[in-house]
């Protein structure tokens, strides 16, 4: 095995943790092998010797390839993403499909509820909070890729850490319930039952639509009434649901043709759903390049 080989197979046995790590900064699996690429380009120009903890290496440079590209998001002359709107890249198992790389992100997964209120962070923000509250990098190493002192990148994980409590909280029902909620209202949907559907959401849920191109600019609305009523106008994606897991808790994709149509990701609190955040955009979608069985 000459040098190369050598250090190709040291960056593959470090490829799920550095996965993990661009997902949570991009939201995007597309951009997380993006990443990745570039992150193995560095490698291959630099001079192994020199490098004594590989792993903390790549974390850093896969961290700063990462800040890099949510920067250029913001410089390319295009519309930006929209946080309160844009549904990240979702990880859906649970159906027989998915890379295999995908499910090495199932293993420490953070709900997609999350993933949207990282959207709202400031790239620095993102950065320190996913390198240190995520994956416990001390803030001496952070601090040089955000170019600011270890003192200023605690206060940027601070700061994206309020932001991030209560926005997003931890769903406090085990997989069961999650299910038995999630099939009570789609039963609800499916049966026109305005009530039974309230019941099942808290009363200030948020629901997020992203439909892509297809629905610029996408939908978010609020409120248990004003989410029932639009969600009993789409009893179709109710009867083509399938179970799932999104993000490691309970979720559904509507199937029509074998194909999906859209992902379905809940959050849960106090027995209820809190948030609904659907992706319906068909070409994102397409690039999950999921197989799912008939029924």
């Amino acid at each position: 095995m000459n040098e190369h080989d050598f250090l190709a197979e040291r960056f593959e046995t470090h490829r799920g943790h550095l996965l993990a790590v661009a997902y949570r900064m991009l939201g995007s699996l597309t951009e997380a092998d993006d990443a990745l690429q570039e992150t193995w380009l560095k490698l291959s120009r630099s001079d192994p010797d020199e490098v004594d903890n590989l792993a903390g290496w790549l974390t850093t440079v896969v961290g700063r390839v990462c800040l890099d590209m949510l920067r250029s998001r913001r410089s390319r002359g295009e519309e930006p993403l929209d946080p309160q709107v844009h549904v990240p890249d979702p990880i859906i198992t649970g159906m027989g499909a998915g890379d295999p790389e995908e499910s090495v992100l199932i293993a420490d997964s953070i709900g997609l509820a999350l993933m949207v209120v990282l959207e709202t962070l400031a790239p620095a923000e993102r950065l320190a909070f996913v390198l240190h509250d995520l994956f416990a990098v001390p803030f001496d190493e952070i601090a040089p890729i955000v170019d600011r002192t270890p003192a200023a990148a605690r206060q940027l994980a601070s700061r994206a850490r309020r932001r991030v409590q209560g926005a997003a909280p931890s769903p406090d029902v085990d997989l069961a319930v999650q299910r038995e909620i999630v099939d009570a209202f789609l039963a609800a949907v499916r049966g026109g039952d305005f009530d039974a559907l309230v019941a099942v959401l808290d009363p200030d849920v948020v629901a997020r639509a992203d439909g892509g191109p297809l629905r610029p600019g996408g939908s978010i609305v609020r409120g248990a009434a004003t989410v029932a009523g639009q969600a009993l106008a789409f009893a179709q994606i109710a009867d083509s649901a399938r179970p799932a897991l999104v993000n490691g808790t309970a979720g559904v994709v509507a199937i029509s043709a074998g194909r999906p149509m859209s992902v379905l990701a809940f959050g849960f609190a106090a027995r209820r759903i809190v948030s609904l955040d659907i992706l319906a955009d068909p070409a994102r979608l397409s690039r999950l390049d999921l197989t799912v069985p008939a029924s």
